[in-house]
């Protein structure tokens, strides 16, 4: 009896040993740039976040941000810990919060698009100038400052050339549709993927859309960490993602998301170098920003 006793209690306390250290776990505060709202950000990357703690043993808390500079901000004024953004956050976070690199998220097709309709008209790039084009949210890489760039690299100054219109995906691709814009500018992921729906839903079919210009792959997403944050910290984090890739990422696409698509097939990247943004750069000097567009070396 005094035996089992014992052997009950030493099991309880080996228990404790594992539990104990999970509910004293170090608070680490994450934002996700493009997610507004906890609600959001629970749907769309709670299971990443539910297995990044289990494989890190920190406890990982969603920290809501309501936009792409409030990100930077609250990275720079030490209000979140890591913040998972898109290459033009990325450019900026490093200019004003000296920032620091976890780990790139690699997406496929991840490059921009402008899509006309096919019985427009227009075949080419100087065909839209003087007309007006639709592109996502201002700042956003793939919806607004890529389709930018892949319009000046085929010779207009869009800034000049076009008049330019900032909505929502879903309304830009029907005022395509509808012709109250020549053209939109948009990644390839979401264009293949309202093609699809449009088709199944009795709409236009693929050949009525052409794609005009198209930009070249883009840089990694990246987890980014503040300045603040102890390289500890971050190689803990890093060894994570390296020893548990396969997990992570079943995490983000089969975790129950509704914007998923733009994640399958990825892998997570750790030699990332500066210069890989410089084309990025690039798209703030064409938009007029050239506080962001000084090019790095290799």
């Amino acid at each position: 009896m005094f035996k089992s006793l014992k052997l009950l209690a030493s099991s309880v306390l080996l228990s404790l040993s594992f539990v104990i250290p999970a509910a004293n776990a170090e608070t680490v505060r994450l934002a996700i740039t493009d997610l507004v709202g906890l609600e959001e950000l629970q749907r769309e990357f709670g299971a990443f976040r539910d297995k990044l703690s289990e494989v890190t043993g920190y406890d990982i808390e969603f920290t809501p941000v309501t936009n792409r500079t409030a990100a930077v901000e609250a990275l720079r004024f030490k209000q979140v810990d890591f913040v998972l953004t898109g290459p033009a956050e990325y450019v900026v976070m490093q200019n004003r919060a000296d920032a620091k690199v976890v780990v790139g998220f690699s997406r496929p097709d991840y490059f921009p698009v402008i899509v006309t309709m096919a019985d427009s008209g227009i075949a080419n790039v100087k065909d839209l100038v003087g007309k007006r084009v639709a592109m996502g949210s201002v700042g956003s890489t793939s919806r607004h400052l890529g389709p930018i760039q892949a319009l000046a690299d085929a010779g207009i100054t869009p800034m000049d050339d076009l008049e330019l219109v900032h909505t929502k995906v879903p309304v830009l691709w029907e005022s395509l549709k509808r012709g109250d814009v020549a053209a939109v500018g948009m990644n390839h992921t979401e264009f293949r993927r309202l093609r699809t729906q449009e088709m199944e839903n009795g709409g236009h079919q693929p050949g009525a859309f052409r794609v005009i210009a198209r930009g070249p792959d883009l840089p990694n997403d990246l987890l980014m960490a503040g300045s603040h944050v102890s390289d500890e910290m971050i190689s803990r984090l890093r060894d994570g993602f390296v020893n548990h890739s396969d997990e992570l990422i079943n995490s983000i696409v089969h975790g129950g998301g509704t914007d998923v698509d733009k994640y399958t097939g990825m892998r997570f990247i750790s030699n990332i170098k500066d210069s890989d943004y410089n084309y990025v750069r690039s798209m703030y000097a064409t938009i007029g920003y050239p506080e962001y567009s000084d090019f790095v070396g290799d």
